[in-house]
């Protein structure tokens, strides 16, 4: 798998960005929604919020490729994320 580097040159960590999370309604099928700001449109779901995350970290990847594929630059994290132990 190739590496994915930002544009200072540093490579891309779906950890080192901050991670919404927000509980979805019974309508939209319950669990947790949870989105990356600095990587707009980049999401994932889960029954947890521990899931919710890790999916959308595993969106990131999934992001980052996209964006350097379409010509576009891969934004740095806008701040630290900081993430709970479970």
């Amino acid at each position: 798998m190739d590496s994915i580097t930002l544009s200072d040159g540093s490579p891309f960590n779906p950890h080192a960005y901050a991670v919404t999370v927000r509980p979805l309604s019974e309508e939209d099928g319950g669990g947790f929604l949870a989105t990356i700001s600095d990587l707009p449109g980049c999401m994932g779901d889960g029954e947890t919020e521990m899931e919710a995350i890790a999916d959308v970290r595993s969106a990131a990847r999934s992001w980052a490729e996209g964006a350097l594929k379409d010509g576009e630059t891969i934004p740095e994290p806008s701040h630290l994320s900081l993430e709970a132990a479970e």
